[in-house]
């Protein structure tokens, strides 16, 4: 259809002419409500970005010296980050003196990834950044899918017993003791 006819047509209709394809041969237009096309267009936009989640880069600090129940409290941490769909990166800090055991931060390092093989795979290999040395984690989609679920369930808080309404409950009384008196003769 010549521009002039289509700009006709959308007049009468009371709609708007609006180009689609502008790189076509020839260009593609479409006769329709531009504001309501915008809304619409917006809507959806909206409801994609709901639907869409966003990775976080959680990070997990260790020492060289850090205490077993410590790292077992970190790679808790580091398996929550996971199941929720974020990366991980552990860096183990070196001060002084303990720039000499590098090895001591890689078995840590280590420790992490086979505490965490089952949801997380290996993004960065733990390689030396000055004086600190850092490896990254990446959750596995099955993990994630699978969600927290894996994780221990919460305890549940016991049920309380119904209060009885007919009666309050009474104390028991305490038994009397007998008193015996001794005859002063035999005192």
């Amino acid at each position: 259809m010549a521009l002039g006819q289509a700009r006709q047509e959308a007049e009468n209709w009371s709609l708007d002419l609006i180009e689609v394809a502008p790189a076509a041969k020839p260009p593609v237009c479409r006769i329709m409500d531009y504001g309501k096309f915008r809304y619409e267009a917006q809507k959806k936009a909206k409801e994609a970005s709901k639907k869409s989640s966003q990775t976080e880069l959680k990070g997990i600090r260790v020492r060289p010296n850090t205490d077993d129940h410590d790292m077992a409290f970190k790679i808790k941490n580091a398996m929550r980050f996971l199941l929720q769909g974020n990366m991980v990166k552990f860096n183990v800090i070196f001060r002084g003196p303990e720039l000499r055991h590098k090895e001591v931060g890689l078995e840590q390092l280590n420790q992490f990834i086979e505490a965490t093989k089952e949801v997380a795979e290996v993004e960065m290999a733990p390689r030396m950044e000055g004086r600190q040395m850092t490896m990254l984690l990446r959750p596995k989609a099955e993990a994630i899918k699978k969600g927290p679920a894996t994780a221990k369930p919460a305890a549940k808080p016991k049920p309380q017993p119904e209060a009885a309404a007919e009666e309050p409950r009474r104390r028991p009384t305490p038994k009397r003791k007998e008193r015996v008196l001794i005859p002063p003769e035999m005192e």
